[in-house]
């Protein structure tokens, strides 16, 4: 009898209490005063707070400028506080400070799966294009193993089970749209302004978002980071992490350039999802920094698994075939046949003026 399997439906996040208590509680100690939160907000101002009553409708707030602060204290700004960038730190900061009484907008680039110049979306990077889409992928990845090892508890299938990467890209992306609704909800409830378009700062205390100026006492950068690809010739030919995350086919044989946290996690995603990984590293190991025995460890079992690593190569040019293929030249030679090269190679702060 064949093995019938039903489209899997992935875990609704809203339905865990204890992640929800760990995105959302307000009862979750603070590990900063107040008075140094509204500090840090304004990075090189310095604030003091006064409990006057203020329009807040929970408790009284007031800001008065020190003689460093550079905001003038007769002049209206149209908020306390404006926040470049809607991830999980800004919009934390956001709401905090709204929560204290502060009048605050925060501006986010519309949504999008794969970040750019002109795309982001209320969430961020972990949220949108991090730990929850890299864990939904693991999870699907696992269940290969799972297969394999239930062999030796009896289990017998007729057919091998396939795996339909579309659905898997449908229904992560269904989880994403609704995180960012949670978190754009997020802000609402806590009455700060969403305004969508990519933020400048002018001056101290004015912000340009798409054209339109914003003057605010405070204004708090929080804008992550991207991907960072090196320049060699053929780049152009090569994903990052965030494509990684959404490509519209799986790879048949990949080559991963780099030897970190984020290398050493998708080549374990597309391992388990029946790719033909190859991991490339400057160095002999994988995980500079970490414990050396760690690092023996997960490179010795990722290789059994059927991962190969070229140590101590560095990328110097990618070349596409004829046939789509593609070719990564290294100090070492040439690596030929794949379908996807992929750089995890660290990431720079997202501050492209």
């Amino acid at each position: 009898m064949a093995t019938s399997l039903s489209t899997p439906k992935l875990t609704s996040f809203s339905s865990s209490p204890t992640l929800q208590n760990l995105l959302f509680s307000k009862n979750l100690p603070t590990l900063l005063s107040l008075r140094r939160t509204l500090t840090s907000l304004s990075h090189l101002h310095r604030t003091s707070i006064s409990p006057l009553h203020h329009h807040s409708r929970r408790r009284g707030f007031s800001v008065r400028a020190d003689s460093g602060n550079g905001a003038d204290s007769g002049r209206h700004y149209d908020y306390d506080l404006f926040t470049i960038g809607a991830g999980s730190g800004g919009v934390r900061a956001s709401r905090f400070a709204a929560n204290f009484g502060a009048s605050v907008a925060i501006c986010e680039l519309p949504f999008a799966t794969i970040a750019s110049d002109t795309a982001g979306g209320v969430g961020g990077t972990c949220v949108l294009r991090g730990c929850v889409p890299k864990k939904l992928l693991v999870y699907a990845s696992q269940f290969a193993h799972e297969f394999e090892e239930s062999n030796g508890f009896g289990w017998r299938y007729e057919t091998e089970p396939k795996h339909d990467w579309s659905t898997l890209m449908a229904n992560k992306n269904a989880e994403l749209q609704r995180l960012t609704g949670i978190y754009k909800n997020v802000l609402k409830n806590a009455a700060v302004a969403l305004i969508e378009g990519r933020g400048k700062i002018v001056d101290p205390h004015t912000v340009d978002v798409d054209g339109k100026l914003y003057s605010a006492r405070h204004i708090l950068v929080s804008v992550g980071g991207r991907p960072f690809i090196p320049e060699i010739p053929g780049i152009e030919y090569a994903i990052d992490s965030d494509a990684a995350l959404d490509l519209p086919t799986k790879p048949k044989k990949i080559a991963i350039v780099g030897g970190g946290y984020i290398a050493v996690e998708f080549a374990g995603i597309f391992n388990g999802l029946s790719s033909d990984v190859h991991v490339f590293i400057r160095q002999k190991k994988v995980l500079r920094g970490f414990d050396e025995e760690v690092r023996d460890f997960v490179q010795e079992h990722m290789s059994l698994r059927g991962i190969e690593f070229h140590a101590e190569e560095s990328p110097q040019a990618i070349v596409k075939s004829a046939d789509g293929s593609l070719s990564l030249k290294t100090n070492k030679g040439t690596h030929e046949g794949f379908s996807h090269i992929m750089f995890a190679t660290g990431r720079r702060p997202n501050t492209k003026v």
